[in-house]
């Protein structure tokens, strides 16, 4: 999917962002819950910030590949900390794990520091907002692979 960066000049340059994201035309729309550290079982047991950052972040391009997307089909992402101080702090660690799971693909993003979370170990979540593209709508002509069509194998 290539959207069309909207970053107006008066706003400034955006470092690590992109203050808007505009979907092409004939793309799904996913919308992907908040991910946090929990096992399958629900339990988040990591305490380290960093690692859960990146178990979050893995689980939400999961759920995005699972669609038949990719982390350059993410439009938005919110990442809602529990202390914006240790996020601040642990930066460079960040953006290490970010790049291996996005590349140097920057969305639209906002960072929010919440007051809690439902498990009170969690430290991270992380939410986002995709557009698959849809190989079938009339009219798409694309480079991309989409892949064998069903019933095809693989």
């Amino acid at each position: 999917m290539t959207y069309e960066q909207i970053n107006p000049e008066e706003l400034g340059e955006p470092r690590g962002w992109t203050n808007g994201m505009l979907a092409p035309v004939g793309g799904r729309i996913l919308f992907v819950a908040g991910q946090d550290a929990a096992e399958p079982q629900g339990v988040v047991t990591e305490d380290d910030f960093v690692e859960q950052f990146s178990i979050a972040l893995g689980k939400a391009v999961t759920v995005v590949r699972e669609a038949g997307g990719g982390p350059e089909d993410v439009g938005r992402l919110t990442v809602f900390v529990a202390d914006v101080a240790e996020y601040r702090a642990r930066r460079g660690e960040l953006k290490e794990v970010y790049r291996a799971y996005m590349g140097r693909h920057y969305p639209a993003m906002a960072l929010v520091q919440a007051a809690g979370f439902v498990d009170p170990r969690a430290k991270v979540e992380i939410e986002a907002t995709a557009v698959i593209q849809d190989y079938s709508a009339p009219g798409f002509e694309s480079t991309r692979d989409p892949g064998p069509a069903a019933g095809e194998g693989g």
